[in-house]
C-alpha cells in the first residue's frame, strides 16, 4: 500500500469513526459497564439553595419572559440574578419589573465576566446558568440539583430542545438529538466533554473563572474533570430555545462559536492529558479533537482520493460519493447542505481566530429571539 493510500484510508477512517464508530464504542462500553459495575449509593437527598444567573446584553425583548419563567419554577430555594452586560436598552429595568432578586447593571465586558459578577453576588450553594432566550421546564432545577447528591459531581448540563421556526430549513434539531445521545452515553462513562448555554449548573465551590474568550460550555467540563470532579448530562433537566431559522445562519453561529473554541483547544489546556482518566481522554480525542479536525480530514481524503484514481475501482466509487455529497449540498438538499456548512465551520472559526483574534463580547444569533 502506498503512502498516499495510507493517508486516504486513515483520514476517511477517522471521519467515519468520529461520527459513527465512536458512538458505537460508547454504546458497547456502557453495556459492558452495566454488567460489571453497580451504581454507587448516593447521599441523603436534600435541596440546596440555588442561584440562577442570566447574563444578558440588550435582551429587552425576552427578559420579562425569562425572569417570569424562572420565578414560576417549582423549586423552593431559588434566587434569580440577571447580569446585564453593558446593555443600552431596557434589559435591566425589565428584569427588575419582572421580579429578579438581583439585577447587576454592568459595563460591557463579555458574557463570562457578567457571569463571574453574578456568581460573586449569588447566595446559592449551587450556581446555575441560562441563556436569556431559554425557557426551563417546571422541574428543571430539581433535576439539575439531584445530580449533585453525588459529592463527586461538580458540573451538570441539562437537555435543550431547539424549537424550529416553520419553513426555516435548519437541520440543527436532528443533529442535536444525535449529539444528546452521544452526551448521554459519555455521561454514563467518563463524563460529558461539553455542555450548552441554555441550562447547566456547578457547585459554588467548583466554579472556575476562565478566560473571557473561551466560555463555559467547553471550558468547564474538561477543566473540572482535571480537578477531580465529575461532569454529567442530565436529560430530565429540560429547556427550550428557538433555533436559528436557516442553515446559513447556523453556519454563522457555529463559526462564531468555533472562533471561541480553538483558543480552548490550543491554548486552554484541552490537549494536555494531565488529569484525564483514560476513558475521558478517549472521549476528548474522539468527540472534540477529531470532530473539530473533520474539515481538514475531508480535504485530505478528497485530495488523496483524486491521486488514487486509476488504482482500483473502489477509489472511483469513494470519489463519486464525495462529489455526490458536494453536489447534493449545492443543489439545496437540506441534510447535505447542513453537513457541509456545519463541517466547514471549525475551519472558518480557526481562520477567524488566527486572523482577528476572539473578542470577549458576544452578540445574539439571528432569529433566535
Amino acid at each position: 500500500m502506498t503512502a498516499v493510500a495510507i493517508v486516504f484510508w486513515l483520514s476517511a477512517g477517522l471521519i467515519v469513526y468520529t461520527h459513527l464508530g465512536y458512538p458505537l464504542v460508547l454504546w458497547a462500553l456502557t453495556k459492558l459497564k452495566r454488567t460489571t459495575v453497580k451504581d454507587q449509593p448516593r447521599a441523603e437527598r436534600r435541596q440546596p439553595t440555588v442561584s440562577v444567573i442570566v447574563a444578558a446584553h440588550n435582551e429587552e425583548s425576552v427578559m420579562e419572559r425569562r425572569v417570569q419563567n424562572l420565578k414560576e419554577l417549582s423549586y423552593p430555594h431559588l434566587e434569580v440574578i440577571v447580569a446585564s452586560d453593558g446593555s443600552t436598552d431596557t434589559t435591566a429595568e425589565r428584569a427588575r419589573a419582572a421580579g429578579a432578586d438581583v439585577v447587576l447593571d454592568l459595563p460591557r465586558g463579555g458574557k463570562i465576566r457578567a457571569q463571574d459578577a453574578g456568581v460573586k453576588s449569588a447566595s446559592g450553594e449551587v450556581v446555575a446558568f441560562s441563556d436569556a432566550n431559554a425557557l426551563w421546564a417546571p422541574d428543571a432545577v430539581e433535576a439539575l440539583v439531584a445530580a449533585f447528591e453525588d459529592p463527586k459531581v461538580g458540573y451538570v448540563c441539562g437537555q435543550v430542545r431547539f424549537i424550529e421556526p416553520s419553513g426555516g430549513g435548519n437541520q440543527e434539531g436532528a443533529y442535536w438529538r444525535y449529539e444528546m445521545l452521544v452526551r448521554e452515553l459519555e455521561s454514563r462513562l467518563g463524563g460529558v466533554t461539553a455542555g450548552n448555554g441554555a441550562i447547566y449548573a456547578t457547585r459554588r465551590e467548583a466554579y472556575m473563572v476562565v478566560d473571557p474568550r473561551m466560555g463555559h460550555d467547553l471550558s468547564f467540563p474538561f477543566n473540572l474533570v482535571k480537578r477531580g470532579w465529575r461532569a454529567l448530562y442530565e436529560p430530565r433537566a429540560r429547556a427550550e430555545e428557538r433555533m436559528v431559522p436557516t442553515v446559513e445562519g447556523e453556519f454563522r453561529r457555529k463559526r462564531r462559536m468555533m472562533s471561541h473554541t480553538w483558543p480552548i483547544v490550543l491554548e486552554g489546556g484541552m490537549l494536555s492529558p494531565r488529569g484525564y482518566r483514560p476513558l475521558y481522554a478517549l472521549e476528548i480525542l474522539s468527540h472534540r479533537v477529531l470532530r473539530y479536525c473533520t474539515p481538514f480530514l475531508h480535504l485530505i481524503a478528497f485530495g488523496t482520493n483524486i491521486a488514487l484514481l486509476g488504482h482500483g475501482w473502489f477509489y472511483a466509487v469513494t470519489l463519486g460519493f464525495q462529489i455526490g455529497l458536494l453536489a447534493a449540498a449545492l443543489a439545496g438538499v437540506k441534510i447535505a447542505r447542513y453537513y457541509l456548512l456545519v463541517t466547514a465551520s471549525p475551519a472558518a472559526g480557526l481562520w477567524d481566530w488566527l486572523r482577528h483574534g476572539t473578542p470577549a463580547e458576544w452578540e445574539q444569533a439571528e432569529g433566535t429571539r
